[in-house]
């Protein structure tokens, strides 16, 4: 479980391509302190387990599965990635739950900047609209954001000066894939709601 708070910006150190997955070096001082084999780091808003750890660096084997619903395919040597360890037991939530679990992606449509923030929409896959609500969470590349506008194939986010300059959103461009997970709780909500027995 994760809180959408990003820890650092880390790096793609080495990319390996093998025949239905891909292994992924990665560079995070900060994420891999402590880190084991076995361990969860998000990266990008994806769950994936560390495989192997050395010095700032650590390794993760990447399902063709994840590579297809995700926007980690793109990745290459030298992409900047958001990095978050699981919350602790105890700790405060920063941000809102966040599971890991990408439920699509969207692409940067256009970024508006000015003089203290800068808004930046985003497509919004169909099967998602129904989850996203003005003033309500959505994740961003792992990022835990609030929605500003909900359109009907968009949303719009409202970014301050540190998410940009700590969160691969201030590097993103129009046209530019993005991993997003909706709240869970919505989901859950629809799920309840919908087995409940009609009557009379």
């Amino acid at each position: 479980m994760f809180t959408g708070i990003v820890e650092e910006l880390g790096e793609v150190t080495a990319v390996e391509n093998l025949d239905d997955a891909s292994r992924f070096r990665l560079r995070g001082p900060i994420v891999t302190e402590g880190a084991k084999h076995g361990d969860s780091i998000a990266v990008n808003g994806v769950c994936l387990t560390v495989v192997e750890h050395e010095g700032d660096e650590f390794t993760a084997d990447v399902m063709a599965e994840t590579l297809n619903r995700s926007s980690l395919g793109v990745l290459a040597v030298g992409s900047r990635v958001n990095l978050e360890r699981p919350m602790a037991l105890g700790a405060r939530l920063g941000g809102h739950i966040v599971q890991g679990h990408v439920d699509g992606t969207g692409e940067v449509i256009e970024r508006k900047p000015s003089e203290n923030w800068e808004i930046v929409k985003i497509s919004l896959p169909a099967d998602l609209t129904r989850y996203v609500v003005e003033k309500g969470s959505i994740t961003v590349d792992g990022i835990s954001l609030t929605v500003v506008d909900a359109g009907p194939d968009y949303f719009t986010v409202s970014l301050i000066p540190t998410t940009l300059d700590l969160t691969t959103l201030g590097l993103k461009q129009p046209g530019d894939p993005v991993n997003l997970e909706v709240d869970v709780i919505a989901k859950y909500v629809e799920r309840l709601m919908g087995s409940r027995e009609v009557t009379p």
